[in-house]
């Protein structure tokens, strides 16, 4: 019996399918969950989530969240997810470069630095993702 996986976000449903297995970036580290996996509730960081499905495997950027494991049934609430295929690794170079230099210049604010390295984060999670992706093909 397979694994009913949703992930959500406030504005859509990013992935819904019947999947072989997960691959979670929890808060303590990566985890995985099969099919009759003990119910779970934990928090997920931000990183590659990793779905794997008749042989194949598909990657998202996840950036925080919380994870519910129940019978054969994982829900994944975030407030950021991105498909592998959506993330523009162009733009995320970029992004992480300006949040680079922002953190090299120095005198930032810590509001402001505390934005940057946000920003870093989030660009090395998705290079990370599209990197995955096509060492995959």
């Amino acid at each position: 019996m397979p694994l009913h996986l949703e992930v959500i976000t406030p504005e859509r449903r990013v992935y819904e399918d019947d999947v072989d297995m997960v691959i979670a970036p929890g808060s303590e580290g990566y985890l995985g969950i099969l099919p009759h996996h003990a119910p779970l509730f934990t928090t997920l960081g931000p990183g590659e989530f990793r779905v794997k499905k008749g042989g194949v495997e598909e990657a998202l950027a996840v950036f925080g969240g919380f994870m519910d494991v129940r019978g054969n049934r994982v829900v994944v609430l975030t407030d950021a997810a991105e498909p592998a295929e959506e993330i523009d690794s162009r733009r995320a170079q970029e992004a992480r470069e300006r949040a680079q230099q922002a953190l090299a210049a120095g005198a930032l604010s810590a509001a402001d630095e505390q934005r940057a390295r946000a920003a870093l984060q989030r660009a090395l999670v998705r290079l990370r993702v599209t990197e995955g992706r096509r060492r995959r093909r």
